[in-house]
């Protein structure tokens, strides 16, 4: 009997030799592509991310501020006393595209003439921000159905954050389903690897090597239940996500009216219901 040790791929090296393979390896993916999942889609819109570092005081509270409408979201959050996270997402033109395209300048530019009628001291945070710190990115999503049908986990093998499920940042559970991910696959894991191997014989090597083949199938359950207990909760999360972008974001007059006079709290709640979970408990 062989080691239960599988050859995978890895981007640095092309192949490694490992007992379990645990793809935390973002939305390009190379652990997701070898199970056969798809390359995350397109949403059709784009952000774009800053840091500002104000030389005194910038006197926001401590709480996350977010506005919508005409077509745009943007929001920001407090760091420290002095710097300040800021975000904005759009559906950009192909003229916008090619013009802001490593364009740092007209990034700025087009961000504040998108703003609207904000408050000075709001209009600030992205006026105080330094080039160097315009991050653009298009938003992409693994698409729902594709977790439903496709494989999370084979023999030893799965994935986990944004590898398992990319999502759009709208409602901030990105980092945190991740952290989610490894509690749970810890759990799992632990639980798998907990349970009392097979009796011993007079014949060691062969001992041996069935220890490394139940482990090898214990590790392979556990990815299993990993896979079974993550793929609704990251529907749940991608789905929830791509909705309340659009929703946010949308400047139809239809959608406009629905949002703003019946929806709005409804968006608020359930943003905060997607970030309570209970994760279980782990086995020490």
């Amino acid at each position: 009997m062989e080691p239960p040790l599988k050859q995978r791929p890895y981007r640095s090296t092309g192949v490694v030799n490992s007992k379990v393979l645990i793809g935390c390896d973002g939305v390009n993916s190379v652990v997701a592509k070898w199970l056969s999942l798809k390359k995350p889609s397109s949403t059709g819109r784009f952000a774009i991310r800053g840091c500002v570092d104000f030389k005194s005081s910038h006197g926001f509270a401590p709480i996350t501020m977010h506005f919508f409408g005409n077509g745009v979201r943007f929001g920001f959050v407090p760091c420290d006393d002095n710097s300040v996270y800021w975000f904005f997402t759009w559906i950009p033109s192909s003229q916008e595209k090619d013009q802001t395209e490593d364009n740092t300048v007209k990034m700025k530019q087009l961000v504040l003439s998108k703003l609207g009628k904000i408050p000075d001291e709001v209009r600030a945070v992205v006026e105080n921000t330094e080039l160097d710190s315009f991050v653009p990115y298009p938003l992409r999503y693994r698409q729902p159905w594709e977790l439903l049908w496709g494989n999370i986990s084979k023999e030893n093998v799965c994935v986990a954050g944004d590898a398992l499920h990319p999502m759009t940042p709208d409602i901030g559970q990105g980092g945190c389903a991740a952290l989610e991910d490894g509690v749970v696959l810890a759990r799992c894991l632990a639980e798998a690897l907990h349970k009392e191997p097979g009796g011993e014989t007079k014949d060691r090597e062969r001992d041996d090597q069935r220890s490394e083949i139940e482990e090898y199938e214990r590790i392979e359950m556990g990815l299993k239940k990993f896979a079974k207990e993550r793929k609704w909760r990251s529907i749940e999360l991608i789905s929830t996500a791509y909705i309340v972008g659009f929703m946010e974001q949308s400047d139809g007059k239809v959608m406009t009216f629905l949002r703003d006079k019946i929806f709005a709290a409804f968006l608020a709640g359930i943003m905060l219901k997607m970030g309570s979970f209970d994760c279980g408990k782990l086995i020490l």
